[in-house]
C-alpha cells in the first residue's frame, strides 16, 4: 500500500473521528450523513446490511434504529460481535446466502443496505462492471425481502453501466435518487442510489 496513501488517511478528518467515537471505518459518517438527508432508517426498523466488514454501517444502523429495532449484518469475513446486531456470514454470490438471511431475519424487512465494493483491479471499467455486479445483487436481494414501503440504499462506481442501474431501482420504488455523501472522497467514484417506498 503506497505511503502517500496511508499518510493522507490518518490525515484524514473522518479517519480522526471514527478511531475517536469508536467507529470501525470512516464509511459510518457516508450512512450517518445519508440517514440525515434521506431518513432511510428510522427507531424500531429492521435492517439488512449487505457486505457489512468490518461492520461501521451496523454499528450507526443500530445506533439508528435502537433497542426496538434489529440488524441483520452481512459479510462472507468473520466479523466482530456488535451489539443488537445478527452476525450472518454468507458469500452473497451464491444462492443459497439468501436464504440464511430469510431465516435471520424472520419477517420481512424495513430496509436493505449494501457498502458493497469489489477489490480494485486499477482498471476503471472492470471495477465498475464489478460494482454494477455487487449493486444487482443487493437490488435482487431487496426486492425479495423488503417490505412493501421499504427502503434501499446501494454503493456503485460511475460509469457507462450506473444510469440503466439507477433506472432499472427507480422502477420498483416510489423515490430514486443519486448521491455523494460529504465523506466520500474527491477522488472516489462511488455514488450511493437511495430508493424509497418499495412497490411491491
Amino acid at each position: 500500500m503506497p505511503k502517500s496513501w496511508v499518510k493522507q488517511r490518518k490525515e484524514d478528518g473522518y479517519y480522526k473521528k471514527a478511531k475517536e467515537i469508536g467507529y470501525r471505518s470512516r464509511a459510518a459518517f457516508k450512512l450517518i450523513q445519508i440517514n440525515e438527508k434521506f431518513s432511510v432508517m428510522k427507531n424500531g426498523d429492521l435492517v439488512v446490511d449487505l457486505g457489512a466488514a468490518p461492520g461501521s454501517w451496523s454499528q450507526v444502523a443500530s445506533e439508528i434504529v435502537g433497542k426496538e429495532g434489529r440488524v441483520i449484518a452481512v459479510d462472507r469475513k468473520r466479523m466482530k460481535p456488535l451489539d443488537n446486531v445478527a452476525l450472518v456470514r454468507a458469500d452473497l454470490t451464491h444462492p443459497e446466502a439468501f436464504e440464511s438471511i430469510r431465516e435471520a431475519s424472520e419477517g420481512d424487512v424495513d430496509v436493505v443496505i449494501s457498502d458493497m465494493a469489489p477489490r480494485l483491479s486499477g482498471n476503471r471499467h472492470i471495477d465498475q462492471a464489478k460494482s454494477i455486479s455487487l449493486a444487482e445483487i443487493a437490488f435482487d436481494f431487496s426486492l425479495e425481502i423488503l417490505r412493501k414501503g421499504g427502503n434501499f440504499v446501494a454503493k456503485v462506481f460511475q460509469g457507462d453501466q450506473f444510469h440503466d442501474y439507477q433506472k432499472a431501482v427507480a422502477s420498483r420504488f416510489d423515490f430514486c435518487k443519486s448521491h455523494s455523501p460529504k465523506a466520500s472522497t474527491s477522488s472516489s467514484r462511488e455514488i450511493f442510489v437511495i430508493a424509497k417506498g418499495f412497490r411491491g
